[in-house]
């Protein structure tokens, strides 16, 4: 019961779209309405500017942190990335939201974060190091993801290496939009300000 309890705590937290609030609390702004329409940090960052993709961005990543050390803080001999798997379902499909949400690219970062730091290093590094090269999140999230399942498999984690498949299958899934932009070379990039 109390894993349920958890399990469900674990989605609502997902759930939570905190692009939108913050636009709308602080810019008087859906952003939805304006830039990609997506919910996450990259379109905040676009709409809303540098503090608040910042913002965004860190409690995205929280928001799947937290669950996944729910074993921790609760004693369970569970898997921390079930809990985190029902955030990052949250994030993509909020109830709040109609089901219609994010990519999961920072939630998923976050997740990583909180059940394997070592992991997250490594695709923090690959993470910046693409995104520096190819000046697009959209693919570097997804070739990120890719490099995330491929780390999973030096580690005796057959869970994580499921999962960590599983995530990447969504993310590029929910980039597919994106991909077709970039094939044919209309995909956005980001500027680096000297």
């Amino acid at each position: 019961m109390q894993i349920a309890l958890l399990l469900l705590l674990a989605y609502l937290l997902g759930a939570i779209p905190t692009g939108l609030i913050v636009g709308k609390l602080f810019f008087n702004k859906d952003i939805r309405k304006f830039g990609s329409g997506n919910l996450g940090a990259t379109n905040t960052f676009r709409v809303l500017g540098k503090k608040a993709g910042i913002f965004v961005t860190i409690f995205d990543v929280a928001k799947g942190v937290l669950p996944a050390i729910f074993p921790i803080i609760y004693d369970l001999d569970i898997h921390g990335i079930w809990f985190g798997l029902a955030a990052i379902i949250g994030h993509v499909y909020p109830i709040y939201l109609k089901f219609k949400g994010g990519k999961a690219v920072a939630t998923s970062a976050g997740v990583i974060l909180g059940v394997n730091p070592v992991v997250f290093l490594i695709i923090a590094v690959i993470f910046f190091t693409l995104l520096f090269t190819t000046r697009m999140v959209s693919l570097t999230s997804i070739l990120t993801s890719i490099g995330n399942f491929i780390t999973t498999l030096f580690f005796d984690d057959i869970i994580l290496q499921i999962i960590s498949f599983l995530i990447m299958l969504l993310i590029i899934i929910r980039h597919s939009s994106n991909i077709k932009r970039i094939i044919s070379g209309t995909e956005p990039k980001i500027q680096f300000k000297k």
